[in-house]
């Protein structure tokens, strides 16, 4: 896996229609699910009682919480695609994002991420990216959408 470094809207825009890369695998870990548990008040037992979850759910197992895993959108995409030379940056929008299937305690994921487009907005690049967040064994992916980031740059 080697990271696309970016420096410029125009650097940007000559991805625009390109795969730009995969992610190394996380893996999900039990305690994870409960930070985000308790950061998020969502103690759902599915996600945080390792014995009921595997007694009662159909998955044998703990889950993550979906937003746990499009929470770490931003740390996988860096793997991916460095942008550097930014004042800021800034987290626009989520569009058509379905989750497919669910992630088992213990289960690697991975974000894989076409860049779809890039509007200059008077200097600021909205850039809309195609994410697929790949289980690590699985046919389906755990979800797959486009994320809108923008690029304030220097």
């Amino acid at each position: 896996m080697s990271t696309v470094i970016i420096n410029s809207l125009q650097e940007l825009q000559q991805y625009e229609g390109q795969e730009l890369g995969v992610s190394e695998y996380h893996t999900i870990s039990q305690e994870q699910i409960n930070q985000f548990a308790a950061a998020t008040l969502d103690f759902q037992w599915i996600h945080t009682d390792a014995a009921r979850a595997q007694a009662e759910s159909p998955f044998g197992a703990t889950i993550a919480h979906g937003y746990l895993t499009v929470a770490l959108l931003p740390y996988l995409w860096t793997q991916i695609a460095r942008i550097e030379n930014l004042k800021m940056q800034v987290n626009y929008e989520i569009e058509s994002l379905r989750f497919n299937q669910p992630v088992t305690v213990g289960s690697a994921v991975r974000l894989r991420a076409k860049l779809l487009g890039v509007k200059d907005l008077r200097g600021i690049a909205k850039a809309r990216i195609e994410v697929t967040m790949e289980v690590q064994d699985a046919k389906k992916p755990a979800y797959s959408g486009i994320i809108t980031f923008l690029y304030h740059f220097l």
